[in-house]
């Protein structure tokens, strides 16, 4: 994104130059820096060794199948719990699955790890989620004795979520952060269902959620493409939850890229780019790949903003595959396949966008735009956010062609008149406190 950082006085004249300007918050930055390599790698291995992580496996077994596993994760987030100041709590949920005569075949108790790190201010009620997936698959989703690694799908996933956890438990947000590594995903996102539907039941105020799926290998079977610089983010546009009369409207204002999600995607590409170097989000106008699914969907089912991160190239010899060597191909998702300075990357791309929504003021309130006159001027007006410090507030532009946002505007005010016809660009609004951390963007809807 081109950042035009210039008070709204000076936007009636003509600018001869453009500038990229990358501002850093300082304490997000240490937290990136602190994103280590070798603590992934501890975390795959340990997964790795469980032997299989299969739902429907063993949970009774003090070192092997999904109990060990979950046991696991869940002493680890009550070892980084000792260093929260009391503000970090982490428990397992549980449910009772009955056989559903597709990927359950017995009754079986699923559980989702969760640790909470609670925000410092009481009256903010946002939260924002980060997840991966603990469970794995061989060749059969059923298939719970033999060994599945699941080094890369998705352990690469839940190490993320375990070394974000270990990092921000240290430091206050005002907001809180839910760090979860849930079940059943290979069964049916059944862990994630579970989650979002207690979550919609229980009225939580989810911001975004962040998940993290197949996120740690840089190279593709096939066409053989090797690439550590890109990962993508999958996002819907216009949810499918929508009522037709709420979706007629978001068509006739041409917002179909501008839903919860798609505007995630955007803060996730700009937030993780300014923060990890060597780097490039891609965003995928899809809310996931074809034939497969993800912990996301459920969430975005149920209305809140969530998206998937999944590395550039997969790889399909090594995805739900017992493992084997056929025809002269190595099949299996093994730890050795994992490349971590590339899941370093993505791991830190995550971290930034958590802290950086975990920092910042709520949304801008009741953004509207000025549609009573033909002009080739725009008016916007907002209320202040609800909870945050607010140092003031970008006013995002991008022409209706645009992927990206392409001109960001500063003012202290909460309202503003831009020299850009409405009918030419769509418009955004942020709320931004003083070390420059940022809310979700907010689309004005027409207002009289």
């Amino acid at each position: 994104m081109k950042h035009c950082l210039i008070p709204v006085f000076l936007i009636y004249f003509n600018i001869a130059f453009s500038q990229t300007t990358i501002l850093r918050d300082a304490d997000i930055e240490k937290m990136v820096l602190e994103v280590s390599p070798d603590s992934l790698q501890s975390y795959i291995r340990t997964m790795v060794a469980f032997g299989t992580r299969n739902t429907l496996s063993i949970q009774s077994d003090s070192k092997r199948g999904i109990g060990a596993a979950r046991n696991w994760v869940l002493a680890k987030f009550n070892e980084f719990a000792k260093k929260s100041n009391g503000r970090l709590s982490a428990f397992i949920d549980t449910t009772t699955l009955q056989p559903n005569g597709k990927r359950i075949d017995v009754t079986t108790l699923l559980g989702n790890v969760v640790a909470t790190l609670k925000g410092t201010d009481p009256d903010d009620k946002r939260i924002f989620i980060i997840s991966g997936h603990l469970d794995n698959m061989r060749s059969s989703p059923t298939e719970r004795i033999g060994d599945a690694p699941g080094a890369n799908d998705d352990g690469s996933g839940t190490a993320a979520v375990i070394e974000c956890a270990r990092i921000m438990s240290k430091n206050n947000f005002p907001a809180t952060i839910i760090f979860v590594a849930v079940s059943g995903e290979e069964q049916g996102l059944l862990g994630s269902t579970f989650m979002s539907e207690k979550a919609k039941n229980e009225s939580w105020q989810i911001e975004a959620v962040l998940n993290n799926d197949i996120m740690g290998s840089n190279n593709s079977n096939e066409t053989n493409i090797i690439n550590n610089t890109k990962v993508r983010v999958f996002s819907e546009g216009i949810p499918a939850y929508e009522t037709e009369k709420v979706a007629a409207n978001t068509r006739n204002l041409g917002l179909e890229n501008d839903g919860k999600s798609r505007q995630l995607a955007r803060y996730v590409k700009e937030v993780g780019e300014r923060y990890v170097d060597h780097i490039e989000l891609v965003l995928i106008y899809r809310n996931d790949r074809f034939l497969r699914g993800g912990d996301h969907t459920p969430y975005v089912q149920r209305g809140f903003a969530a998206v998937r991160i999944t590395e550039m190239n997969e790889n399909y010899t090594r995805q739900h595959q017992d493992v084997r060597k056929e025809n002269g191909i190595k099949y299996g998702d093994l730890e050795e396949y994992i490349d971590y300075e590339y899941l370093r990357k993505n791991t830190a791309v995550n971290l930034a966008n958590l802290a950086n929504l975990a920092k910042a003021p709520s949304r801008p309130d009741s953004v509207k735009i000025e549609v009573r006159k033909l002009t080739n001027f725009s008016s916007l007006s907002w209320n202040a956010p609800a909870t945050g410090k607010t140092k003031g507030y970008y006013v995002l532009v991008r022409e209706t062609t645009s992927a990206f946002w392409q001109k960001k505007y500063f003012t202290t005010e909460t309202d503003i008149r831009l020299p850009f016809s409405k009918d030419n660009y769509f418009f955004a609004v942020q709320a931004v406190n003083e070390n420059g951390n940022e809310s979700l963007p907010v689309v004005p809807m027409p207002g009289r």
